[in-house]
């Protein structure tokens, strides 16, 4: 008989506490949305308990765990979902400009590297907190954390906004030395790298405008240690960071404003999730040898409060898909439902 699921994607619930914490404790600094708080973890759970169960809120925001079916369900990763950046306030970035000052009696001409303090991305769909266990960061279950929000974005787009942004932590060490914000941020603030991010994490990015500049920053005045650290990930950032580059996503605009970690941006129609994305029925429990040729695909239910993706071996282009009793129960689908799958790999628009 083949093996049955190994991961599952699905809504936090209370119970998941502990082992979110135990996650939390475990992420680097600058993984702001991961609070290593007990407290803190609760109300985020419970928040998204409200955002699956309410309709569409703009303040919504959706917390998902990733369990590992051969360890008896142990919680190995988690990740999110803000349904709107900002969500009523402003979301604040560093937009890479390039500018330029010419001089025709000295016959002087000169392309600057500047950043410019926008809010250009406040009102977008946010990627948020991923965070695997290290030992599951490199397998499938990483593309089912990371590319299985984006099939919940696709399957429920009523909810969302079509253009998907996701912040990618910079440079910091252990210590909370960041050379970006060292350069930059604690200029103004008096602020350490960790108690910005705090105060982000619990108060939003409001409190930027109040003191960062408005003037443009020209990256030459930076000093090299400083200028080599934009756009660079931290390494906990790397896997999640190649996952949405092969998706489609764009790291070229718009930096971190505090850390200087790169900020990817697309529109959802040009990802390939949303473009492999169909929906097909459920037929009678069959063998799996019975499916005729195999992709890894993700694939979920259609049911918003008893979500559930995993990842499974079906034909690319049958309409319609014999589960076997235990991917349905996983799943909680029964004959006559609609799953909502997308390959992993192959062409797009199936």
């Amino acid at each position: 008989m083949a093996d049955a699921p190994r991961y599952l994607l699905r809504p936090a619930a209370l119970a998941d506490l502990t082992g979110l914490e135990r996650l939390a404790g475990a992420s680097a600094i600058g993984i702001s949305s991961l609070p290593a708080d007990r407290e803190a973890l609760r109300e985020r759970i419970i928040r998204s308990q409200h955002s699956f169960a309410d309709g569409d809120e703009p303040d919504a925001h959706y917390l998902f765990v990733l369990e590992d079916r051969q360890q008896a369900g142990a919680l190995v990763g988690t990740a999110g979902i803000a349904a709107r950046a900002g969500a009523g306030d402003r979301f604040y970035s560093y937009r890479n400009e390039f500018t330029v000052h010419a001089s025709p009696a000295l016959g002087a001409r000169n392309r600057i590297h500047t950043l410019h303090l926008c809010h250009d991305l406040t009102g977008a769909t946010v990627l948020t907190g991923f965070h695997i266990d290290p030992a599951h960061e490199a397998g499938p279950g990483a593309q089912l954390l990371s590319r299985g929000r984006l099939l919940f974005i696709a399957s429920f787009p009523e909810r969302f906004t079509d253009r998907i942004v996701s912040e990618h932590p910079g440079l910091a060490d252990e210590s909370g030395a960041c050379p970006f914000w060292d350069a930059v941020g604690r200029r103004f603030f008096h602020l350490d790298y960790p108690a910005a991010e705090r105060l982000a994490s619990g108060q939003g990015r409001a409190f930027l405008a109040e003191l960062l500049p408005q003037s443009p920053i020209y990256v030459p005045l930076l000093d090299e240690a400083t200028q080599w650290a934009l756009g660079q990930l931290h390494p906990v950032a790397e896997r999640p960071f190649s996952i949405l580059l092969d998706e489609g996503f764009d790291a070229d605009t718009w930096l971190n404003v505090f850390d200087g970690g790169p900020t990817m941006e697309a529109r959802l129609p040009m990802l390939k999730t949303a473009r492999r994305l169909r929906s097909v029925g459920v037929l009678p429990p069959a063998p799996r040898a019975t499916r005729g040729g195999h992709a890894t695909h993700l694939a979920a239910g259609r049911r918003l409060q008893h979500w559930r993706a995993t990842l499974l071996e079906l034909d690319a282009t049958a309409p319609a898909v014999a589960l076997r009793d235990d991917e349905a129960a996983l799943l909680g689908l029964s004959v006559g439902d609609s799953l909502c799958v997308a390959a992993l790999d192959g062409p797009d628009g199936v």
